[in-house]
């Protein structure tokens, strides 16, 4: 995307929503680039070059930092539910094993908690097309 372009068309006058038409970019990232112009100054005067423009944008953009992650209820008990899924003991039978050691959480926190830690396991079926005649297959004693 070029800014200088975005610049210039906010020069001439343009809306947000032509600009991004024009330039097939979101309006609100027009209005982001908008704003900035204004407040850095450079919608006044000759256009600064492609190389100043960048610098001005690097050092005016601050760093927002990430949100929080949200730490699960059932985070305390991950070796205990570990070790039960790895006997194969069922999501609600954990549920209620937590229950009574005093987990207040929900049986969804536990399914969620389970699920990123044993990602579901996608099948995969792969269909060959073949021509007709092509190839052949029997069913003996209720097996192909």
């Amino acid at each position: 995307m070029d800014v200088r372009e975005i610049l210039r068309q906010i020069r001439a006058g343009e809306s947000d929503r032509a600009i991004g038409r024009n330039l097939s970019i979101n309006r609100a990232t027009v209005k982001k680039y908008r704003e900035w112009a204004q407040g850095a100054g450079v919608l006044e005067g000759e256009l600064p070059p492609i190389e100043e423009l960048q610098t001005r944008l690097a050092t005016s953009q601050t760093e927002v930092p990430p949100p929080p992650q949200n730490v699960s209820s059932v985070e305390p008990y991950r070796e205990q539910v570990s070790a039960w899924r790895a006997t194969g003991v069922r999501m609600t039978a954990i549920h209620a094993r937590l229950q009574e050691q005093g987990f207040e959480g929900s049986y969804s926190a536990v399914r969620r908690f389970v699920r990123q830690m044993e990602p579901l396991r996608i099948d995969v079926t792969v269909r060959v097309e073949r021509a007709p005649g092509e190839e052949g297959q029997m069913i003996l004693n209720g097996r192909k």
